[in-house]
């Protein structure tokens, strides 16, 4: 073996040490990156996701979960009324007011607070005066009776819609909704105690039932008749009508 063979092969085996000493470090390198992508994907898994995050009100996050029960109810029965538009603007006032008259008397009782125990304890109440009562003799007969309760007894509909003018379809449409709804309202209402957080939920709460009622009507005039154009229209008209046997006339 000559001296110059002997440098080619010293040399092709440095370069074989380097490329192996390369692919191990390339190699090394390759599995560091893969285990710290798995180990990425390890904390992502463990972290919760909170993503949306929550509102800054109660309030708000409190009344977000209750449109999504009632909004659905309002939706289905808003739109069955499709006779006309007054129907449907009836049972949209109806429904605003009955959540105003709900949720007033609750505002009402927690504005007053200890003051309505206070107010208690003023109030005398004196019995004396309607002793006389109870020697009254009632002399109608039972049929009487029945027919003058029966008149004293209001319409719930009729209750319901105090206040409100309208169609009165419409009313008693918002009515058979209020009363699958009025509960869960009033149970969200109560969790509440704080007057801000209070506060929020009745002004959105009414301001979204009316934008939600203005979303309605306007998938409801989006759905539109099947286009048509002159040319059928004339074709159409110019069509003969089917005659029967007996109107056939033979010229003999």
């Amino acid at each position: 073996m000559n001296k110059e063979e002997q440098i080619l092969r010293h040399s092709i085996r440095h370069l074989i040490r380097h490329v192996k000493r390369k692919k191990i470090n390339e190699e090394v390198e390759l599995r560091q990156i893969i285990r710290q992508m798995m180990d990425f994907d390890l904390l992502e898994a463990q972290t919760p996701d909170v993503d949306p995050a929550p509102n800054k009100s109660t309030g708000i996050n409190v009344l977000e979960e209750l449109l999504k029960k009632i909004i659905p109810i309002l939706e289905t029965d808003y739109k069955s009324l499709t006779t006309s538009g007054d129907q449907r603007q009836s049972y949209r006032a109806h429904i605003v007011n009955a959540v105003d008259n709900s949720l007033t008397p609750a505002k009402l009782n927690n504005q007053a607070g200890d003051e309505a125990s206070d107010l208690e304890e003023e109030i005398e109440i004196n019995v004396g005066d309607d002793a006389g009562d109870d020697k009254f003799i009632d002399i109608r007969t039972d049929a009487e009776k029945q027919a003058a309760d029966a008149e004293e007894e209001e319409d719930p509909k009729d209750a319901f819609g105090t206040g409100v003018e309208g169609d009165e379809t419409g009313r008693n449409m918002a009515y058979q909704s209020y009363k699958k709804i009025e509960s869960s309202i009033l149970d969200s209402y109560e969790l509440l105690a704080d007057a801000e957080d209070q506060e929020l939920f009745y002004d959105y709460l009414v301001a979204n039932l009316k934008l939600y009622f203005e979303k309605f009507e306007e998938e409801l005039a989006s759905q539109v008749n099947e286009p048509t154009n002159q040319a059928y229209d004339m074709a159409k008209q110019e069509q003969p009508t089917q005659t029967s046997d007996d109107d056939i006339e033979l010229d003999l």
